[in-house]
């Protein structure tokens, strides 16, 4: 076989610098934008973005050329320097190190996504960090 095919879905989760809520609702639909554009530009497709006040979650199909840890360096680079240039308070703005990431099969991306478009209800009675910890 001459080609490489490869299906890999990924559900993933990073949060702010000490999960402060940079994150606001003024900054959330030119982060979604972006977050997608920057997601399209490494070869991958984005199924989802959330953006809450502390954290992201992303629904991502990989592209067969990139690993996980160089898709969030990437996007976490990214992301950090158009946040900063939006305006002067978020100049501290930053993520914190690590980041979950779990493989999500094909059928249940659907239930994928309508859990990250629930984020901001479901964060109401939970936070990321109790949730994070079960």
């Amino acid at each position: 076989m001459p080609q490489s095919l490869s299906l890999i879905i990924v559900h993933l989760v990073f949060s702010t610098k000490d999960r402060f809520p940079f994150l606001d609702d003024a900054i959330r639909p030119q982060l979604h934008a972006y977050v997608a554009t920057a997601i399209r530009t490494m070869g991958c497709e984005h199924s989802r973005v959330g953006v809450v006040g502390d954290h992201i979650h992303l629904a991502i199909r990989l592209a067969r050329t990139i690993s996980i840890s160089e898709l969030v360096e990437t996007i976490k680079t990214a992301l950090s320097k158009w946040v900063k240039g939006q305006r002067p308070s978020l100049g501290a703005f930053g993520w914190q190190r690590g980041y979950g990431v779990f493989s999500v099969a094909p059928e249940e991306l659907s239930t994928v996504v309508a859990y990250i478009d629930q984020q901001e209800e479901h964060h109401r009675t939970r936070t990321f960090q109790e949730e994070y910890r079960e």
